[in-house]
């Protein structure tokens, strides 16, 4: 008959080793949750910065599950090509209240564009929206249709405060940050563009603008990061985003 210590000694040193896996996996996933790794394989710092590296795992096609073919990864960035399937991208995560960090790059005569709060409800991004413009301020005619058209404005409705902005084909450093109604544009280190959704200010803009008959322009509370293609080659890197 066996030993009823010698049973005892294998069940505890069973146990014991259950014990030990069970703690191992818990502290690989407590190692996982400080590293931050989110959906998409997008990873968050222990500032909450989160990375939102070049390529389909955090960038899709606009109403698609996949990334156009004419948007590739080129040292680093987003790089529209013109070349195949384009249209606009967004991120597959959504966003409400954030800092958006990035820098870019235009081609001459280029135009593109960054939008947030972006809803797949209607056909364009821009239907929802509120854009931050990319632009060759030199060499686009849309610098001449006012200095809200300009590189840094919010498209259609507010001027940048001065003019920082490089020439085409140098990197750029963006930054929006969007924190319920307070919305503010930054270029190069310059907080160049400030205001606030549903003032009276942003109405009467409204009211005299493109967006006059787009009713949810402006109007949702979160929603995707998105960027234009506009028909000309644009660049896109170190994009990182931070909820607030």
């Amino acid at each position: 008959m066996m030993d009823m210590q010698a049973i005892q000694r294998g069940a505890t040193a069973l146990l014991l080793s259950f014990f030990l896996v069970i703690g191992a996996a818990c502290e690989q996933q407590a190692g996982s949750s400080a590293a931050g790794e989110e959906g998409g394989g997008a990873t968050v710092d222990a500032e909450g910065w989160q990375t939102l590296a070049a390529g389909p795992e955090n960038w899709r096609g606009f109403r698609s599950d996949s990334l156009p073919a004419a948007w590739v990864v080129e040292d680093g960035a987003l790089y529209f090509s013109g070349e195949g399937e384009g249209g606009d991208i967004v991120t597959r995560e959504q966003y409400e209240n954030f800092e958006l960090e990035l820098e870019w790059k235009i081609s001459e005569g280029g135009n593109s564009g960054i939008m947030f709060r972006v809803s797949e409800e209607h056909d364009t991004p821009w239907r929802t929206g509120p854009e931050y413009q990319v632009l060759d301020d030199a060499g686009h005619p849309d610098a001449q249709n006012g200095d809200d058209r300009l590189a840094g404005a919010n498209y259609d409705m507010h001027a940048p405060s001065k003019n920082v902005v490089k020439p085409a084909g140098e990197w750029n450093q963006t930054r929006i940050v969007a924190n319920g109604a307070h919305i503010e544009h930054w270029l190069n280190g310059e907080r160049i563009v400030e205001y606030e959704l549903e003032s009276d200010d942003w109405k009467q803009r409204i009211a005299e603008s493109k967006w006059i008959d787009m009713p949810n322009y402006g109007k949702e509370a979160s929603g995707h990061i998105s960027l234009q293609d506009h028909g000309d080659p644009v660049w896109y890197r170190n994009i990182r985003i931070r909820r607030l």
